[in-house]
């Protein structure tokens, strides 16, 4: 729920943010290089890095988040921009990866945003529509079994869709988590509704566990190129300035559109900054780069992604829970556990006010201020505009057509009657 309710501001994070981070960081690692500060790399390339290490993954930082019950808003944002941030910047990073190997071709700068489109829109529709297939799957009664092993093939499948006609597999099978949790899910009974939780929940954390014992070997083990600790150092720099440029700058235009008492906090604009440790995703474009680029570029860049992304873990993960009391947003806006301040509540709300009004960063009420004239602000009201419509769209029509029970929708006054399963009890 946090997630949708919030998705027009993360969409902003995400797509519009990474993409100045990964310019921002390209073009300073360059001309980093072009001044003698640290190894250079042709621009193409550093734009590959810049794309690469763009991708967050706060697991720790959303950890002591739940732990310690930060703003419900604060905690959606950086869910939702790491992880759609991650589908950005595999993308560009393959962008960037095709315009140098046929950097001989002369390929125009058209062309360019035509190979990204192809990537990212068509992954996004792949795994779109096989969530939307899944739904028809998994129209079926008292098979358990049957339900849990569809649930786990669909996404798999998905990833084996778009890889095979040459596109992201990792950003189709993202979109593929998404549909499914928002309409799937609600399809399945409920042994089979927790047993999925659980099971997804138990690979994710083996899966993160993984990441790290592998980078622990890897440190040990590969061979780096810890000659070039220049390159580390200031592209440490680099990406912190990206990072500003990017959260500070979607932020600016987010409140744009938004009233006074909707208006995204300083405050929650610098945990969203602090936020953003490297992980797994920046991990593992890094390996892919050894591959990808000459010998000693590919390396470089390896090495200098898996010391930011230690450091990045070390001093940013923990030193968290300081920066929090730092900037007051520890236990800001909710008393409870955040999961369920995150299904009772959706942002900045009053509790008399009804579902469609409690989205903090959606569909704001355009006519508490008056217009100003400026053309970039109207443009931003309409687009909040359309989210609005979209998200009417959503819980008028998609839910109640892609859904047999409405569990999840504790908002609405009376649940929209199951069409399968009328009785979970007897599953």
């Amino acid at each position: 729920k946090p997630f949708f309710s919030n998705f027009g501001a993360i969409v902003t994070f995400a797509v519009v943010g990474t993409f100045i981070a990964s310019i921002v960081t390209g073009v300073l690692v360059y001309l980093g290089g072009l001044v003698f500060l640290m190894y250079r790399l042709p621009f193409v390339e550093c734009l590959m890095f810049g794309a690469l290490i763009s991708a967050t993954d706060p697991v720790t930082v959303l950890s002591i988040f739940q732990e310690l019950g930060t703003d419900v808003n604060l905690y959606a944002l950086v869910f939702g921009e790491s992880v759609l941030n991650d589908a950005m910047a595999i993308s560009l990073y393959r962008t960037f990866s095709l315009v140098r190997s046929h950097s001989s071709s002369g390929e125009n700068f058209v062309m360019v945003v035509v190979r990204f489109l192809e990537t990212f829109v068509g992954s996004l529709s792949a795994g779109v529509g096989v969530g939307f297939i899944s739904y028809a799957g998994l129209d079926i009664d008292n098979l358990q079994n049957l339900e849990c092993c569809l649930v786990v093939l669909f996404p798999y499948f998905s990833y084996m869709l778009a890889e095979g006609v040459g596109l992201s597999g990792i950003v189709s099978i993202l979109f593929t988590g998404i549909v499914m949790k928002h309409y799937t899910y609600s399809n399945l009974s409920e042994n089979s509704q927790r047993f999925v939780s659980a099971f997804f929940h138990l690979i994710s954390s083996l899966a993160e566990t993984f990441v790290f014992i592998y980078m622990g070997f890897d440190i040990a083990m590969e061979q780096h190129s810890w000659s070039h600790v220049g390159f580390i150092f200031f592209s440490i720099i680099f990406i912190v300035v990206a990072r500003a440029a990017n959260v500070f700058s979607c932020g600016y235009l987010v409140n744009l559109a938004r009233p006074a008492h909707r208006k995204i906090h300083p405050n929650h604009l610098k945990a969203l900054w602090y936020s953003g440790l490297r992980g797994a995703m920046a991990f593992a474009l890094a390996l892919q780069s050894v591959h990808d680029l000459p010998e000693g570029h590919g390396q470089t860049i390896f090495t200098a992604t898996t010391a930011i992304v230690v450091l990045t873990v070390l001093l940013i993960g923990g030193s968290t829970g300081t920066m929090l009391e730092a900037l007051d947003v520890v236990g800001d806006g909710h008393d409870g556990q955040l999961g369920e301040s995150f299904e009772g509540n959706h942002g900045y709300l009053v509790p008399s006010q009804s579902f469609e009004e409690n989205h903090a960063y959606l569909a704001p009420p355009f006519d508490e201020e008056p217009s100003s004239g400026n053309r970039i602000k109207m443009k931003l009201k309409e687009f909040h505009k359309s989210a609005g419509s979209f998200t009417a769209l959503d819980r008028n029509y998609l839910t109640p057509f892609f859904t047999s029970q409405n569990g999840d929708e504790d908002d609405d006054d009376e649940p929209t009657p199951s069409t399968r399963r009328g009785n979970f009890g007897g599953t």
